[in-house]
Protein backbone atom coordinates (compact mmCIF):
# COMPACT_ATOMS: atom_id res chain seq x y z
CA UNK A 1 0.00 0.00 0.00
CA UNK A 2 1.15 3.30 -1.05
CA UNK A 3 1.66 5.18 2.78
CA UNK A 4 0.42 8.80 2.43
CA UNK A 5 2.04 9.92 5.55
CA UNK A 6 5.78 8.83 4.78
CA UNK A 7 6.81 12.43 3.45
CA UNK A 8 10.35 11.49 2.91
CA UNK A 9 9.35 9.09 -0.06
CA UNK A 10 6.65 11.33 -1.24
CA UNK A 11 6.54 14.86 -1.04
CA UNK A 12 3.26 15.43 -1.89
CA UNK A 13 1.77 13.22 0.77
CA UNK A 14 -0.15 16.47 2.93
CA UNK A 15 -1.61 17.30 -0.35
CA UNK A 16 -3.25 13.42 -1.43
CA UNK A 17 -7.41 12.94 -0.83
CA UNK A 18 -8.29 10.30 2.12
CA UNK A 19 -9.18 7.86 -0.15
CA UNK A 20 -5.74 7.33 -1.59
CA UNK A 21 -4.57 5.38 1.62
CA UNK A 22 -7.14 2.40 0.96
CA UNK A 23 -5.44 2.63 -2.55
CA UNK A 24 -2.48 0.29 -3.75
CA UNK A 25 -0.96 -1.43 -6.63
CA UNK A 26 -1.86 -4.75 -8.30
CA UNK A 27 0.06 -7.18 -7.02
CA UNK A 28 -0.43 -9.14 -9.93
CA UNK A 29 0.73 -6.47 -12.61
CA UNK A 30 3.60 -5.40 -10.36
CA UNK A 31 4.66 -9.46 -10.54
CA UNK A 32 4.04 -9.46 -14.61
CA UNK A 33 6.61 -6.46 -14.96
CA UNK A 34 8.93 -8.91 -12.99
CA UNK A 35 8.42 -12.18 -14.56
CA UNK A 36 7.99 -11.18 -18.32
CA UNK A 37 11.39 -12.20 -19.19
CA UNK A 38 13.03 -15.25 -20.86
CA UNK A 39 12.87 -18.50 -19.53
CA UNK A 40 10.37 -17.66 -16.74
CA UNK A 41 7.22 -20.18 -16.66
CA UNK A 42 4.69 -18.20 -16.10
CA UNK A 43 0.82 -19.29 -14.16
CA UNK A 44 0.72 -15.81 -12.61
CA UNK A 45 -1.90 -13.28 -14.86
CA UNK A 46 -4.69 -14.86 -15.53
CA UNK A 47 -4.02 -13.47 -19.43
CA UNK A 48 -5.93 -14.54 -22.11
CA UNK A 49 -3.94 -16.84 -24.84
CA UNK A 50 -3.39 -14.82 -27.66
CA UNK A 51 -3.04 -17.42 -30.05
CA UNK A 52 -6.93 -17.34 -30.11
CA UNK A 53 -7.06 -13.55 -30.48
CA UNK A 54 -9.29 -13.16 -33.77
CA UNK A 55 -6.14 -11.45 -35.47
CA UNK A 56 -8.11 -11.78 -39.24
CA UNK A 57 -11.61 -11.07 -37.91
CA UNK A 58 -9.96 -7.78 -36.37
CA UNK A 59 -8.94 -6.82 -39.21
CA UNK A 60 -11.36 -7.40 -41.59
CA UNK A 61 -13.95 -5.78 -38.80
CA UNK A 62 -12.08 -2.66 -38.53
CA UNK A 63 -11.63 -2.59 -42.34
CA UNK A 64 -15.59 -3.03 -42.74
CA UNK A 65 -16.53 -0.28 -39.77
CA UNK A 66 -13.69 2.23 -42.07
CA UNK A 67 -14.47 1.71 -44.87
CA UNK A 68 -18.06 2.73 -45.31
CA UNK A 69 -17.70 6.88 -44.91
CA UNK A 70 -21.41 6.98 -42.58
CA UNK A 71 -20.05 3.85 -39.94
CA UNK A 72 -16.14 5.80 -39.90
CA UNK A 73 -17.86 8.89 -38.89
CA UNK A 74 -19.81 7.10 -36.05
CA UNK A 75 -16.76 5.32 -35.04
CA UNK A 76 -14.69 7.80 -35.07
CA UNK A 77 -16.76 10.44 -33.31
CA UNK A 78 -18.56 11.13 -29.73
CA UNK A 79 -21.06 8.37 -28.74
CA UNK A 80 -23.38 8.24 -26.16
CA UNK A 81 -22.50 7.46 -22.78
CA UNK A 82 -24.93 4.61 -22.36
CA UNK A 83 -23.19 3.00 -25.54
CA UNK A 84 -23.64 1.83 -28.82
CA UNK A 85 -27.16 0.93 -29.88
CA UNK A 86 -26.67 -1.93 -32.20
CA UNK A 87 -24.10 -3.29 -29.72
CA UNK A 88 -26.21 -3.10 -26.64
CA UNK A 89 -28.90 -4.45 -28.82
CA UNK A 90 -26.49 -7.79 -29.30
CA UNK A 91 -26.03 -7.50 -25.68
CA UNK A 92 -29.60 -7.65 -24.66
CA UNK A 93 -29.88 -10.64 -27.19
CA UNK A 94 -27.25 -12.66 -25.70
CA UNK A 95 -28.67 -11.49 -22.02
CA UNK A 96 -31.87 -13.30 -23.44
CA UNK A 97 -30.21 -16.31 -23.98
CA UNK A 98 -29.53 -16.80 -20.46
CA UNK A 99 -32.55 -16.14 -18.88
CA UNK A 100 -32.56 -12.30 -18.71
CA UNK A 101 -35.16 -10.28 -20.02
CA UNK A 102 -33.80 -6.59 -20.62
CA UNK A 103 -33.89 -3.65 -23.02
CA UNK A 104 -31.18 -1.43 -24.12
CA UNK A 105 -32.05 0.68 -21.45
CA UNK A 106 -30.96 -2.03 -19.19
CA UNK A 107 -27.35 -1.87 -20.40
CA UNK A 108 -24.46 0.38 -19.94
CA UNK A 109 -21.16 -0.24 -21.95
CA UNK A 110 -17.67 0.04 -19.83
CA UNK A 111 -14.45 -0.05 -20.48
CA UNK A 112 -13.81 -3.56 -19.39
CA UNK A 113 -16.11 -4.83 -17.17
CA UNK A 114 -13.36 -3.42 -14.42
CA UNK A 115 -14.75 -0.51 -15.18
CA UNK A 116 -18.28 -1.05 -14.19
CA UNK A 117 -16.95 -2.51 -10.75
CA UNK A 118 -15.25 1.10 -10.24
CA UNK A 119 -18.39 2.66 -10.86
CA UNK A 120 -20.96 0.82 -8.91
CA UNK A 121 -18.75 1.46 -6.10
CA UNK A 122 -18.65 5.13 -6.48
CA UNK A 123 -22.35 4.47 -6.85
CA UNK A 124 -23.07 2.33 -3.46
CA UNK A 125 -20.05 2.43 -1.20
CA UNK A 126 -19.67 5.68 1.44
CA UNK A 127 -16.45 5.83 3.46
CA UNK A 128 -16.63 3.24 5.91
CA UNK A 129 -19.90 0.97 4.50
CA UNK A 130 -19.44 -2.47 4.66
CA UNK A 131 -18.97 -4.71 1.61
CA UNK A 132 -19.54 -8.63 1.37
CA UNK A 133 -16.92 -10.29 -0.44
CA UNK A 134 -15.34 -14.00 -0.60
CA UNK A 135 -12.39 -14.83 1.66
CA UNK A 136 -10.55 -14.96 -1.38
CA UNK A 137 -12.14 -12.79 -3.78
CA UNK A 138 -10.94 -10.99 -7.38
CA UNK A 139 -8.07 -8.56 -6.55
CA UNK A 140 -9.51 -6.09 -8.93
CA UNK A 141 -12.63 -5.63 -7.25
CA UNK A 142 -10.78 -5.05 -3.81
CA UNK A 143 -8.58 -2.34 -5.90
CA UNK A 144 -12.20 -0.89 -7.55
CA UNK A 145 -14.16 -0.44 -4.38
CA UNK A 146 -10.93 0.71 -2.49
CA UNK A 147 -11.22 4.57 -3.07
CA UNK A 148 -14.37 4.55 -1.44
CA UNK A 149 -12.85 3.13 1.81
CA UNK A 150 -14.97 0.56 2.56
CA UNK A 151 -14.95 -2.20 5.91
CA UNK A 152 -14.72 -5.65 4.69
CA UNK A 153 -16.81 -9.21 6.25
CA UNK A 154 -16.22 -11.69 4.39
CA UNK A 155 -19.31 -13.61 2.65
CA UNK A 156 -20.04 -16.79 3.60
CA UNK A 157 -21.30 -18.92 0.13
CA UNK A 158 -21.32 -22.26 1.50
CA UNK A 159 -23.57 -23.58 4.18
CA UNK A 160 -23.02 -21.38 7.80
CA UNK A 161 -25.01 -20.47 10.58
CA UNK A 162 -24.62 -16.46 9.25
CA UNK A 163 -27.51 -14.35 9.06
CA UNK A 164 -28.30 -11.37 7.64
CA UNK A 165 -28.96 -9.95 10.84
CA UNK A 166 -25.21 -11.10 11.78
CA UNK A 167 -23.74 -9.14 8.65
CA UNK A 168 -25.99 -6.58 9.48
CA UNK A 169 -24.80 -6.40 13.63
CA UNK A 170 -21.27 -7.02 12.71
CA UNK A 171 -21.46 -3.40 10.40
CA UNK A 172 -23.25 -2.10 13.45
CA UNK A 173 -20.38 -2.73 15.81
CA UNK A 174 -18.50 -1.31 13.64
CA UNK A 175 -20.17 2.26 13.37
CA UNK A 176 -21.00 1.06 9.93
CA UNK A 177 -23.97 -0.57 7.39
CA UNK A 178 -23.82 -3.16 4.61
CA UNK A 179 -23.98 -1.47 1.42
CA UNK A 180 -23.85 -4.19 -0.87
CA UNK A 181 -22.43 -7.99 -1.76
CA UNK A 182 -20.37 -8.96 -4.62
CA UNK A 183 -19.93 -12.45 -5.71
CA UNK A 184 -18.06 -13.93 -8.99
CA UNK A 185 -20.62 -17.42 -9.60
CA UNK A 186 -18.35 -18.87 -11.83
CA UNK A 187 -15.17 -20.53 -11.93
CA UNK A 188 -14.41 -17.50 -9.49
CA UNK A 189 -11.05 -15.61 -9.86
CA UNK A 190 -9.00 -17.22 -8.08
CA UNK A 191 -10.46 -20.15 -6.65
CA UNK A 192 -11.84 -21.51 -9.91
CA UNK A 193 -14.99 -22.59 -8.08
CA UNK A 194 -18.38 -22.22 -8.96
CA UNK A 195 -21.69 -21.38 -6.96
CA UNK A 196 -24.25 -24.31 -6.95
CA UNK A 197 -27.95 -23.78 -7.45
CA UNK A 198 -28.45 -23.78 -3.92
CA UNK A 199 -25.74 -21.36 -2.90
CA UNK A 200 -27.33 -18.91 -5.87
CA UNK A 201 -30.46 -18.79 -3.99
CA UNK A 202 -29.12 -18.60 -0.51
CA UNK A 203 -27.49 -15.43 -1.61
CA UNK A 204 -30.16 -14.08 -3.48
CA UNK A 205 -32.37 -14.51 -0.22
CA UNK A 206 -29.60 -12.78 2.06
CA UNK A 207 -29.55 -9.86 -0.22
CA UNK A 208 -33.22 -9.29 -0.27
CA UNK A 209 -33.52 -9.68 3.75
CA UNK A 210 -30.66 -7.52 3.93
CA UNK A 211 -32.16 -5.34 1.05
CA UNK A 212 -29.11 -4.15 -0.83
CA UNK A 213 -27.81 -4.74 -4.36
CA UNK A 214 -25.48 -8.06 -5.11
CA UNK A 215 -23.35 -7.43 -8.31
CA UNK A 216 -22.68 -9.97 -10.33
CA UNK A 217 -19.06 -10.32 -12.08
CA UNK A 218 -19.54 -13.05 -14.69
CA UNK A 219 -16.49 -12.75 -17.29
CA UNK A 220 -15.68 -16.51 -17.08
CA UNK A 221 -19.39 -17.87 -17.14
CA UNK A 222 -19.04 -18.95 -21.16
CA UNK A 223 -15.70 -20.75 -20.43
CA UNK A 224 -17.22 -23.93 -18.92
CA UNK A 225 -15.70 -27.32 -19.78
CA UNK A 226 -17.54 -30.09 -18.34
CA UNK A 227 -21.08 -30.01 -16.76
CA UNK A 228 -24.76 -28.23 -17.33
CA UNK A 229 -24.58 -24.53 -17.02
CA UNK A 230 -26.45 -22.39 -13.92
CA UNK A 231 -28.41 -19.78 -14.62
CA UNK A 232 -27.13 -16.44 -13.66
CA UNK A 233 -28.53 -14.67 -10.88
CA UNK A 234 -29.97 -12.42 -12.01
CA UNK A 235 -32.13 -15.00 -14.54
CA UNK A 236 -33.13 -16.26 -10.86
CA UNK A 237 -33.61 -13.11 -9.41
CA UNK A 238 -36.08 -11.93 -12.37
CA UNK A 239 -37.94 -15.05 -11.79
CA UNK A 240 -37.91 -13.96 -8.57
CA UNK A 241 -38.99 -10.37 -8.38
CA UNK A 242 -40.79 -10.94 -12.05
CA UNK A 243 -38.34 -7.75 -13.63
CA UNK A 244 -35.23 -6.87 -14.08
CA UNK A 245 -36.25 -3.20 -13.08
CA UNK A 246 -37.28 -4.53 -9.47
CA UNK A 247 -33.68 -6.34 -9.51
CA UNK A 248 -31.55 -6.21 -6.81
CA UNK A 249 -29.01 -7.77 -8.84
CA UNK A 250 -26.40 -6.01 -11.13
CA UNK A 251 -24.82 -8.16 -13.74
CA UNK A 252 -21.04 -7.24 -15.21
CA UNK A 253 -20.11 -8.81 -18.32
CA UNK A 254 -17.13 -8.72 -20.34
CA UNK A 255 -15.81 -9.32 -24.44
CA UNK A 256 -12.12 -9.51 -22.95
CA UNK A 257 -11.45 -13.37 -21.50
CA UNK A 258 -13.49 -14.67 -24.86
CA UNK A 259 -12.42 -11.83 -27.82
CA UNK A 260 -9.60 -10.20 -26.71
CA UNK A 261 -9.04 -7.16 -23.66
CA UNK A 262 -7.08 -5.06 -26.02
CA UNK A 263 -10.70 -3.77 -27.46
CA UNK A 264 -11.70 -2.90 -23.26
CA UNK A 265 -15.01 -3.64 -24.04
CA UNK A 266 -17.38 -4.86 -20.74
CA UNK A 267 -20.92 -4.30 -19.96
CA UNK A 268 -23.57 -3.43 -16.89
CA UNK A 269 -26.76 -4.88 -16.91
CA UNK A 270 -29.31 -3.73 -14.45
CA UNK A 271 -32.70 -2.17 -13.69
CA UNK A 272 -33.03 1.38 -15.80
CA UNK A 273 -32.80 3.22 -12.66
CA UNK A 274 -29.32 1.91 -11.83
CA UNK A 275 -27.94 2.51 -15.45
CA UNK A 276 -29.04 6.15 -15.15
CA UNK A 277 -26.85 6.61 -12.25
CA UNK A 278 -24.08 4.93 -13.77
CA UNK A 279 -24.33 6.79 -16.73
CA UNK A 280 -23.89 10.01 -14.94
CA UNK A 281 -20.94 8.20 -13.45
CA UNK A 282 -19.71 7.41 -16.92
CA UNK A 283 -20.04 10.80 -18.56
CA UNK A 284 -18.13 12.73 -15.68
CA UNK A 285 -15.63 10.11 -15.94
CA UNK A 286 -14.87 9.74 -19.96
CA UNK A 287 -17.82 10.37 -21.50
CA UNK A 288 -17.93 7.32 -23.66
CA UNK A 289 -16.36 3.85 -24.33
CA UNK A 290 -13.97 4.40 -27.86
CA UNK A 291 -16.68 4.64 -30.19
CA UNK A 292 -14.58 2.63 -32.62
CA UNK A 293 -14.21 -0.14 -30.52
CA UNK A 294 -17.67 -0.60 -29.94
CA UNK A 295 -18.43 -0.68 -33.39
CA UNK A 296 -15.63 -3.45 -34.27
CA UNK A 297 -16.68 -5.52 -31.04
CA UNK A 298 -20.71 -5.69 -32.37
CA UNK A 299 -19.36 -6.93 -35.40
CA UNK A 300 -17.00 -9.54 -33.96
CA UNK A 301 -19.99 -10.36 -31.85
CA UNK A 302 -22.64 -10.93 -34.37
CA UNK A 303 -20.30 -12.89 -36.73
CA UNK A 304 -17.49 -15.10 -34.65
CA UNK A 305 -18.98 -15.25 -31.19
CA UNK A 306 -19.97 -18.59 -30.94
CA UNK A 307 -16.39 -19.61 -33.17
CA UNK A 308 -14.79 -17.78 -30.15
CA UNK A 309 -16.59 -19.67 -27.83
CA UNK A 310 -15.76 -22.91 -29.31
CA UNK A 311 -11.78 -22.10 -29.95
CA UNK A 312 -10.91 -20.97 -25.85
CA UNK A 313 -13.19 -23.63 -24.38
CA UNK A 314 -11.68 -26.49 -26.30
CA UNK A 315 -7.62 -24.34 -25.76
CA UNK A 316 -8.38 -23.95 -21.79
CA UNK A 317 -10.09 -27.07 -21.17
CA UNK A 318 -6.78 -29.22 -22.16
CA UNK A 319 -4.51 -26.74 -20.65
CA UNK A 320 -7.33 -27.16 -17.47
CA UNK A 321 -6.76 -30.83 -18.03
CA UNK A 322 -2.94 -30.81 -17.92
CA UNK A 323 -2.58 -29.17 -14.60
CA UNK A 324 -4.73 -31.14 -12.96
CA UNK A 325 -3.02 -34.06 -14.20
CA UNK A 326 0.81 -32.60 -13.42
CA UNK A 327 -0.75 -31.89 -10.27
CA UNK A 328 -1.94 -35.39 -9.31
CA UNK A 329 1.11 -36.41 -10.81
CA UNK A 330 4.27 -34.62 -9.08
CA UNK A 331 2.63 -32.54 -6.01
CA UNK A 332 3.31 -33.84 -2.83
CA UNK A 333 0.44 -35.19 -0.60
CA UNK A 334 -0.06 -32.46 1.62
CA UNK A 335 -0.84 -29.90 -1.12
CA UNK A 336 -4.64 -29.83 -2.13
CA UNK A 337 -6.06 -27.76 -5.25
CA UNK A 338 -9.61 -26.96 -6.54
CA UNK A 339 -10.73 -28.98 -9.80
CA UNK A 340 -12.64 -26.19 -11.79
CA UNK A 341 -15.68 -26.86 -14.29
CA UNK A 342 -14.48 -24.20 -16.64
CA UNK A 343 -12.54 -20.36 -16.40
CA UNK A 344 -9.08 -19.94 -15.83
CA UNK A 345 -7.96 -20.72 -12.38
CA UNK A 346 -6.52 -23.64 -10.19
CA UNK A 347 -6.66 -22.52 -6.40
CA UNK A 348 -3.60 -24.73 -4.14
CA UNK A 349 -3.62 -24.80 -0.74
CA UNK A 350 -0.53 -25.68 0.88
CA UNK A 351 0.63 -26.88 4.09
CA UNK A 352 -0.20 -24.16 6.95
CA UNK A 353 3.84 -24.00 7.46
CA UNK A 354 3.92 -22.80 3.80
CA UNK A 355 4.47 -19.02 3.04
CA UNK A 356 3.69 -18.91 -0.87
CA UNK A 357 4.96 -14.81 -0.84
CA UNK A 358 8.82 -16.84 0.18
CA UNK A 359 7.49 -19.49 -1.50
CA UNK A 360 7.54 -17.11 -4.72
CA UNK A 361 10.91 -15.57 -4.23
CA UNK A 362 12.35 -18.90 -4.16
CA UNK A 363 10.28 -20.48 -7.17
CA UNK A 364 11.50 -17.14 -9.76
CA UNK A 365 15.73 -17.31 -8.40
CA UNK A 366 15.60 -21.44 -8.47
CA UNK A 367 13.57 -23.16 -10.66
CA UNK A 368 12.18 -19.74 -13.08
CA UNK A 369 8.05 -20.87 -12.27
CA UNK A 370 5.75 -17.80 -11.59
CA UNK A 371 2.44 -17.65 -9.75
CA UNK A 372 0.67 -15.32 -7.17
CA UNK A 373 0.55 -15.67 -3.74
CA UNK A 374 -2.79 -16.01 -2.83
CA UNK A 375 -2.31 -13.38 0.20
CA UNK A 376 -3.39 -11.12 -2.64
CA UNK A 377 -7.24 -12.29 -3.07
CA UNK A 378 -8.08 -11.71 0.63
CA UNK A 379 -9.00 -8.13 2.00
CA UNK A 380 -7.64 -9.16 5.50
CA UNK A 381 -4.31 -10.06 3.95
CA UNK A 382 -4.74 -14.00 5.21
CA UNK A 383 -4.23 -16.92 3.30
CA UNK A 384 -0.65 -17.07 3.19
CA UNK A 385 -0.59 -21.10 2.10
CA UNK A 386 -2.66 -20.33 -0.57
CA UNK A 387 -1.50 -20.28 -4.38
CA UNK A 388 -3.49 -19.50 -7.90
CA UNK A 389 -2.22 -20.83 -10.47
CA UNK A 390 -3.54 -19.68 -14.11
CA UNK A 391 -3.15 -22.19 -16.73
CA UNK A 392 -4.85 -20.18 -19.88
CA UNK A 393 -1.60 -18.50 -21.19
CA UNK A 394 1.45 -21.37 -21.09
CA UNK A 395 1.87 -24.64 -23.92
CA UNK A 396 0.51 -28.15 -22.23
CA UNK A 397 4.22 -28.71 -22.03
CA UNK A 398 5.29 -25.56 -20.59
CA UNK A 399 2.42 -26.30 -17.51
CA UNK A 400 3.52 -30.06 -17.11
CA UNK A 401 7.51 -28.82 -16.89
CA UNK A 402 6.50 -25.97 -14.96
CA UNK A 403 4.28 -27.74 -12.08
CA UNK A 404 6.84 -30.32 -12.28
CA UNK A 405 9.13 -27.76 -11.10
CA UNK A 406 7.59 -26.46 -8.68
CA UNK A 407 6.66 -29.81 -6.82
CA UNK A 408 9.99 -30.71 -6.90
CA UNK A 409 10.48 -27.24 -4.80
CA UNK A 410 7.74 -27.93 -2.63
CA UNK A 411 9.38 -31.58 -1.81
CA UNK A 412 12.70 -29.52 -1.23
CA UNK A 413 13.74 -29.44 2.27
Amino acid sequence: MIERNNQNQDPWWPRYADRMDGMQASEIRELLKIIDQPGVISFAGGIPDPELFPRDAARQAYEAVLSDPVSASKALQYSVSEGDSDLRAWIVDHMAMQGVACSINNILVTSGSQQGLEFLGKTFISPGDTVLVNAPTYLGALQAFACNQPIYDALATKATNRTAASYRETALSRGSKVSFSYVVPDFANPTGETLTLEERHRELGLVHDLNIPLVEDNPYGQIRFEGDPLPALLALECQRVGSINNSQVIYCGSFSKVFTPGLRVGWVCASKEIIQRLCLIKQASDLNSPAINQRVMHWLAEREFGNQIAKTKASYGAKRDAMLAALEKYMPIDVDWTHPQGGMFIWLTLPESKDAGQLLDRSLKEVGVAFVPGQAFYADKSGKNKVRLSYSLPTVDTIEEGITKLAGLLKAP
